[in-house]
C-alpha cells in the first residue's frame, strides 16, 4: 500500500473518533442554515480546517471529474449528467453519525421530491463502504458516488478538507442544464445542512422544468 493512502486511513479513522462512531442516527443534531464559501475554512470542535482547491460558485457548471460509481463501479462524469436536478448530498465519511443522519434525511426524506431530481450521495469512501451502507441502511434508491482515488471532485470545487483529505460536508443542486443553482457549505462538519431548504429549491427548478417541457 502506498504511503499517501497509509496516511489518509489514518487520517479517516482520527476523523471517525472525532465525529462519533456510526450508530443509530443522532436524535438531535444541529441543522445549519448558514454557509462558508467553498475554498475557505470549516471548523470541527476548536479546531479550523482550510478546504482545499478552485472554489466552485453557484452558476458555475459543475467540473468534469470522474467518480466511481458505487454500485457499477463504472466511472461517472457528473458534468455529463443533464436533463435532471441534481441534488448532491456531500459527507465526509459516510459511517460516521451526522454523515449516517444526513444520508438518511436524503433518502427518506427526500421521496417527496419529484421523480426528476436526481439524489446523489458523494463523499471519499470506497466504493465498497458505500455499498455497504446503502444496503444496510436499505437507502439503495438513491446513488453513491465515490471520489477516494485522488479527490479530484474535491480539489475542482474547493471542498476538500486539508489535514483529513476529505470532502466538506454540503449540498448542492444543480439544474436540468448543468449549472450550480444552489450551494450550502456547512460551517461546523458537526452540524447537518439545511435539507429542507435545499429540497425546496430542488422542487422549483423542477417544476420550472416541467413547465418548460
Amino acid at each position: 500500500m502506498k504511503k499517501s493512502a497509509v496516511v489518509e486511513g489514518l487520517l479517516l479513522f482520527g476523523f471517525m473518533l472525532l465525529a462519533g462512531c456510526p450508530g443509530n442516527r443522532a436524535a438531535e443534531i444541529p441543522m445549519e442554515k448558514g454557509s462558508v464559501e467553498p475554498g475557505t475554512t470549516v471548523i470541527r470542535g476548536e479546531k479550523t480546517f482550510k478546504l482545499l482547491g478552485t472554489p466552485l460558485a453557484v452558476g458555475n457548471p459543475l467540473p468534469a471529474t470522474g467518480m466511481v460509481d458505487a454500485m457499477t463501479l463504472e466511472t461517472v462524469d457528473l458534468s455529463r449528467l443533464k436533463g435532471d436536478v441534481l441534488l448532491l448530498s456531500i459527507v465526509p465519511s459516510i459511517d460516521t453519525k451526522v454523515c449516517e443522519a444526513q444520508t438518511h434525511y436524503l433518502g427518506e426524506e427526500g421521496d417527496k421530491l419529484p421523480a426528476t431530481v436526481k439524489r446523489l450521495v458523494l463523499s471519499r469512501d470506497t466504493p465498497f463502504a458505500q455499498k455497504r451502507f446503502a444496503e444496510e441502511a436499505g437507502l439503495t434508491d438513491i446513488r453513491y458516488l465515490s471520489d477516494y482515488k485522488e479527490g479530484a471532485f474535491g480539489r475542482q470545487t474547493g471542498l476538500l478538507i486539508e489535514d483529513l483529505m476529505l470532502l466538506a460536508r454540503a449540498v448542492i443542486i444543480v439544474d436540468a442544464g448543468g449549472k450550480v443553482r444552489y450551494l450550502q457549505v456547512v460551517p461546523d462538519i458537526a452540524h447537518l445542512p439545511d435539507m429542507e431548504a435545499a429540497f425546496a429549491r430542488a422542487a422549483e427548478l423542477a417544476a420550472k422544468r416541467s413547465d418548460r417541457q
